[in-house]
């Protein structure tokens, strides 16, 4: 496998660092705020802040700066720029990334992150690691994980048939008591899903807590932090109606920018201690 400078493979089985006090909220918030504002971070990447809320998210999710963190399938790596700094001289980050063997676009799409964020200098030592059918659990060393996070990803699953295989795999990569953090575009409880496998992008809570609890995680917590009451996610391309794709184009453009991006669950589970 090619690595990029700066960027490791995951080395499964590596033996666990000695035990230390862990971070604290005051560390993991000050953490995060210096990557919020970190210089690497593009104007288009900010003006996302205000929807996304990554700091609040993340405290929510419990994150520590001396945690060990999967992130499944950043894509370009918006929480990559976040996540990557804030962890690299405590903890570490690993990026669960579509399976390069799978097409010539998940081979490119790879090449290119890897060249992104393969300044050890500022994103620290990133474990590059396969997700996809029949690799899932291989992310990381089972039991050897403190935080998986999804973000925006679970519609792509269900209608993939692969959500019952990715639980599994969340659950068997984190510690007894590691925590499972989800970020997704929220369809409401009293009406059915939008047509199509991947439910114009929107799932109801109620799919996501019966996916984690069937895997064995109970849930710990909901929030509100990612809620839009503008988004009635009934529109004609789905989700990719709203910002940042806008996918009618100039078509009720001011109406949609309005609007915002999606209204989102934020939901946080365990596996249990024991």
């Amino acid at each position: 496998m090619r690595v990029a400078v700066g960027i490791t493979a995951v080395v499964l089985g590596a033996g666990s660092a000695l035990a230390r006090p862990r971070a604290s909220e005051a560390e993991a918030a000050a953490a995060l705020e210096a990557a919020i504002n970190g210089p690497w971070r593009s104007a288009e990447n900010r003006a996302r802040d205000r929807y996304r809320h990554p700091k609040e998210t993340l405290l929510f999710f419990g994150f520590r700066p001396d945690m060990t963190v999967v992130e499944i399938l950043p894509a370009q790596g918006w929480y990559t720029e976040i996540l990557a700094p804030a962890l690299k001289d405590r903890g570490r980050y690993i990026a669960a990334i579509a399976n390069p063997a799978a097409s010539p676009q998940a081979a490119k799409a790879r090449d290119e992150f890897v060249a992104r964020f393969s300044d050890p200098a500022t994103f620290g030592h990133i474990g590059i690691t396969r997700f996809g059918p029949g690799v899932m659990d291989t992310i990381a060393a089972p039991g050897s994980v403190d935080l998986v996070v999804t973000f925006r990803a679970l519609h792509g699953l269900i209608g993939r048939g692969l959500a019952d295989e990715a639980f599994r795999a969340f659950y068997t990569v984190l510690k007894p008591g590691g925590f499972l953090g989800i970020e997704q575009h929220r369809q409401r409880e009293d009406r059915p899903n939008l047509p199509g496998p991947l439910q114009g992008g929107y799932v109801k809570e109620s799919q996501v807590i019966a996916l984690a609890q069937k895997a064995g995680f109970r849930l710990v917590a909901r929030s509100e932090i990612n809620a839009n009451p503008k988004d009635t996610a009934d529109w004609p391309d789905g989700v990719w109606t709203l910002p940042p794709t806008l996918a009618l184009g100039e078509k009720d453009r001011d109406k949609y920018l309005a609007i915002g991006e999606s209204d989102r669950m934020t939901l946080l589970f365990q596996k249990p201690a024991s």
